[in-house]
């Protein structure tokens, strides 16, 4: 496995997306050519996933590459929220009839810097003016340091039903050098009462990689994290991209960051842990106990991974709210102004700045890496692979990576640490050239 991670230890991109952003062809794309493909495939299905981004954190987490704007003033929701609901009311604009709204996330960011009472707001507004499906999941990214009791039962009366729980590690140290200090209790707590009030869903995120992580320390965060029974378990890679987030990441030294040996070691290792007491792996990152949504969606092959990651709803329009938030019509995507203040002051007009329509082509090659990260496996009877993908497949058979029967690509068990690597294979943007340094985060 050593010489394995030397070798495909290189950068790529993580496929939320097909092409990857670098990748978005933005010349001559508008704003009305993106409202096309947005009433094009509502007509299609008139539903509709909704991703909500709330960028305010109080602190900054040295880790963390979202986007987000660090405050202590709470004076901020009313107006973002605001923002938001302007937002929505374009694309309620657009569409020809009531949407139904198949799932909602909230991402940041921390969503749980917003009140109780300004999230209900914010919700309760946008269910005002929609349907809501009958087999809908609505999730949020909870904070434990501020997600109160309260939080939880607004959020749940209001239908929501998994919760995420970013706990990255329990090691002090750690903590402290990604600016987390976040005790195992206040982890506890939120999560006992999330079970208590009935969310039917319950993840620990956690995070390997990250500096002074050692074998030991984070296999008693593991552990520490078993204790509570999650019912799904995320297990991040650290991207280590201070040329992107900036002097964030830069508040500790690359020596501190375990080697990619090391590192793998740690995921190896983890996973062992979780499959030993009853979590399957799904997809890349994530495990779920059996009777979970996310499992089943597996097992029943309708995974669906889009920008918000490993999804079990299949909505091809995934209309994104906020500042950089991230749209996608299956024909088309999207992403909002990143500049938070810049995006406050838009009105009368969707806040897009970027973005891209897909060709024939791409959606051959999106559906293919899409059957990879969610099934592992993918049909590639109509790929015409010229002789320098051949000689890759070729030589990720031959280091046990893939499997290939007629016209059946097989990611196998252990290959699975590469997957990334796989889907590179099929990236035309990235054919005979590797991925620009630094442009995507490593593979290991």
């Amino acid at each position: 496995m050593n010489h394995l991670i030397e070798k495909y230890n290189v950068s790529v991109p993580r496929y939320t997306s097909y092409p990857t952003m670098p990748f978005w062809q933005t010349e001559g794309f508008t704003t009305d050519k993106w409202l096309l493909n947005v009433r094009k495939t509502f007509r299609q299905e008139n539903k509709l996933s909704l991703y909500i981004h709330l960028p305010y954190c109080e602190s900054l987490c040295t880790f963390c590459a979202c986007h987000k704007r660090i405050t202590k003033n709470h004076a901020y929701e009313e107006p973002y929220i605001d923002a938001v609901l302007r937002e929505w009311q374009m694309y309620l604009d657009c569409f020809e009839t009531v949407p139904e709204i198949e799932e909602i996330h909230l991402g940041g960011g921390t969503p749980t810097f917003f009140s109780p009472e300004n999230l209900h707001r914010l919700i309760s507004s946008i269910l005002e003016t929609a349907r809501v499906t009958p087999h809908h999941e609505f999730s949020f990214e909870g904070h434990p340091n501020n997600t109160t009791f309260a939080h939880l039962q607004t959020l749940y009366g209001l239908g929501f039903r998994r919760v995420s729980f970013g706990v990255q590690d329990y090691n002090p140290e750690v903590q402290q050098a990604i600016h987390r200090i976040q005790p195992f209790e206040n982890v506890e707590n939120v999560t006992r009462w999330a079970k208590a009030l009935g969310y039917t869903s319950v993840s620990h995120d956690l995070v390997f990689g990250l500096p002074f992580q050692t074998l030991e320390g984070f296999t008693d965060t593991v552990h520490k994290t078993l204790s509570l029974s999650p019912d799904r378990l995320s297990l991040y890679s650290y991207a280590h991209v201070p040329w992107i987030k900036g002097i964030g990441q830069r508040g500790y030294s690359e020596e501190n960051l375990p080697a990619a040996e090391d590192k793998r070691k740690l995921y190896e290792t983890a996973r062992g842990i979780f499959e030993q007491n009853g979590y399957f792996e799904v997809g890349m990152d994530h495990f779920a106990k059996a009777d979970d949504a996310m499992f089943i969606a597996y097992r029943e092959g309708h995974l669906n991974r889009n920008f918000m990651g490993y999804t079990t709803t299949r909505s091809r329009l995934l209309v994104g709210l906020g500042a950089s938030a991230i749209s996608d019509a299956w024909g088309a995507m999207a992403q909002n102004e990143k500049n938070v203040d810049r995006y406050l002051q838009v009105t009368g007009t969707l806040p897009v700045v970027k973005g891209h329509i897909q060709s024939v082509k791409d959606l051959e090659q999106r559906k293919l890496i899409h059957d990879i990260m969610c099934r592992f496996t993918a049909d590639i009877s109509g790929q015409e692979p010229d002789i320098h993908t051949r000689e890759r497949l070729e030589e990720l058979q031959q280091d046990g990576i893939i499997e290939i029967s007629g016209t059946e690509l097989r990611v196998t068990p252990p290959g699975r640490a590469f997957i990334r690597n796989v889907c590179v294979v099929f990236d035309e943007y990235l054919k005979e050239r590797e991925s620009p340094e630094q442009t995507f985060s490593k593979a290991i």
